[in-house]
């Protein structure tokens, strides 16, 4: 008899944990906005479009060359994030090619990272996106790239 108590109290127990999380869980609302998203309108600042076309706020990785995966940075640390500007220490892992890209191997460089020149984003208007990276080359640099580099981000 005491056995039957015991289950039918932990059947009962589990029965009312899983309906509180199932009535939580149904409370929940259906979209939440992006990270990226929420953070702007909350603080007005430009946010980074990535090679998937996801908005993102102060990135620890991004990669730059989307087409092919040969140049991306990692370890970003930013230290400003504002309306007009980003800067951020980070790395960047370029892929040397050699004798060819599939065969290459990657090479580490440290990098001051900019991010500036702000627009709204012509998939979201409501969103400011910076529109150009300017990467400078604080110790070494790949085989034919200056010390200053900058490129323009996709809209």
């Amino acid at each position: 008899m005491r056995n039957h108590t015991l289950t039918k109290a932990v059947v009962l127990g589990a029965a009312a944990s899983l309906a509180a999380v199932m009535g939580t869980a149904s409370a929940a609302p259906a979209t939440v906005p992006s990270a990226a998203h929420t953070v702007q309108r909350q603080s007005g600042r430009p946010v980074v479009v990535d090679c998937f076309w996801h908005p993102e706020v102060r990135p620890s990785a991004f990669m730059i060359a989307c087409g092919d995966g040969n140049s991306l940075l990692s370890s970003v640390h930013w230290s400003q994030w504002g309306s007009s500007s980003a800067v951020a220490e980070a790395v960047n892992m370029v892929n040397d090619c050699k004798p060819y890209c599939a065969a290459g191997r990657f090479h580490s460089y440290p990098v001051t990272v900019r991010l500036d020149h702000p627009q709204p984003w012509k998939k979201r208007p409501q969103l400011q996106h910076y529109t150009r990276m300017t990467l400078t080359y604080t110790d070494g640099r790949p085989d034919g790239f200056g010390r200053v580099v900058t490129y323009p981000l996709w809209d």
